[in-house]
């Protein structure tokens, strides 16, 4: 990692990228707190995530805008939107303006699935394909890092100021991102003019993803994981309370957990990719999941602090993976349309399945659905692993070192003895 840190232009993206992410971890979880305390109902707090990912079937024509301009100036305008769309919250008083709060979470939701979009091409504008997996980890552990200790500050600076304060350091982090990234001296060529056929281009990405068997493979395996991976967001209010017989407040500190495995993956993951591949990484990632939710099918403190750690780890790998393989096999002039609608296919799956869980976990035994999520994520995982053979071990080249004839002539070369 500290490879591509090295890199000028890399270091003001990352530095732009921490900012934005800030802004992201910030906000997501405060927005549902915020309708919570409004309108004093679960149900609806629940229903600003959906705000939130909604969006998503928009993906193929938010890919389609993306590929049509260049990454660097659409990065800069995307950020500085994302700011100006989170000023209506400004005006949130009572429960009569909770409307305000979901328009903005579906408008929020749409706005990272474009940084995401354009952020893939960015990031492999500048970076070497080689260098690729470690700049992805880098982001990777970042994102695990603020999603550790993100959704509760801003949680906590609410409760505490109020939402005005939350929505300013929001904007702050998207206008920093825009204001660094505007600093980055980076040569971009206009889009080819094939991007510019109009809406009848827009299901290209979707035409890659089916074409590419490494990322066929990919988005088949790990959609399937993802089918029942959502169901822990509720199981596991049900193991804190019905199996550690513990306030639902611990489910914070199991949280806090499962970062800390997130930090470890993020700082491994690259390693991981150059050794295994791609669909390797990604396979390992999906199968890390599998024994993890086996073990919360029998309910003990520190087995479920190793299995939460365990899941955590899965996470980066997984996504360090996903996008790497997708960077480095699709066409520069597809990547956002591709990126897209790898993310429509893969978010789908957990939104939908987040909702089934809430509803399962009132009808069947918690255990009974860890088990479930266990089997079918291994599955996915060996399914994946099936596959690694698409994506070979990444190898980077290491400079050679110069023989003693070598030094001798490049000093003279520079007028040396």
């Amino acid at each position: 990692m500290r490879t591509v840190l090295r890199r000028p232009d890399f270091r003001l993206l990352f530095a732009a990228l921490v900012a934005s992410m800030a802004a992201e971890s910030v906000l997501l979880l405060a927005l549902a707190v915020w309708v919570k305390d409004l309108t004093g109902s679960d149900r609806m707090a629940g229903a600003t995530i959906f705000a939130v990912v909604a969006p998503m079937a928009l993906a193929p024509l938010v890919g389609w805008v993306v590929d049509r301009y260049r990454r660097r100036p659409f990065f800069i305008a995307a950020n500085l939107v994302a700011a100006v769309l989170l000023g209506p919250l400004l005006t949130v008083r009572d429960r009569a303006d909770v409307w305000v709060i979901y328009v903005v979470a579906a408008l929020y939701g749409l706005s990272y699935i474009t940084l995401a979009a354009v952020l893939n091409g960015l990031i492999r504008h500048l970076v070497p394909a080689d260098l690729l997996a470690d700049a992805n980890g880098v982001l990777q552990t970042v994102r695990q890092g603020l999603r550790l200790i993100g959704p509760l500050a801003g949680a906590g600076v609410y409760a505490a100021v109020g939402g005005w304060l939350l929505v300013a350091l929001a904007m702050t982090g998207f206008l920093t991102a825009a204001a660094v990234v505007g600093r980055l001296r980076v040569r971009e060529d206009p889009p080819p003019s094939a991007g510019r056929r109009g809406p009848t281009e827009m299901d290209a990405g979707l035409r890659h993803l089916a074409g590419e068997p490494a990322l066929r493979r990919a988005l088949l395996g790990y959609g399937l994981g993802s089918l029942v991976m959502g169901f822990t967001e509720s199981l596991i209010f049900a193991y804190v309370d019905l199996g550690l017989r513990r306030d639902a407040a611990f489910v914070g500190v199991l949280v806090m957990v499962q970062g800390v495995g997130g930090l470890v993956g993020g700082l491994f993951s690259a390693t991981a990719v150059r050794r295994l591949g791609e669909v390797g990484a990604l396979a390992a990632g999906v199968t890390f999941f599998g024994p993890a939710a086996l073990a919360l099918a029998y309910p003990g403190l520190w087995l479920g602090v190793a299995a939460l750690l365990l899941a955590g780890v899965s996470l980066p790998l997984t996504m360090v993976g996903l996008n790497t393989l997708v960077q480095r096999r699709t066409p520069p002039a597809l990547l956002g349309r591709v990126t897209a609608a790898s993310e429509a296919l893969v978010s789908g799956p957990q939104a939908l399945s987040i909702g089934t869980g809430a509803l399962l976990v009132g009808v069947f035994d918690y255990r009974l659905l860890f088990t479930l999520v266990g089997i079918v994520t291994t599955a996915a995982g060996i399914y994946l692993w099936q596959g690694r053979g698409l994506t070979g071990p990444v190898r980077v080249p290491t400079p050679r070192r110069p023989v003693d004839g070598e030094v001798l002539a490049a000093a003279r070369r520079r007028g040396g003895p």
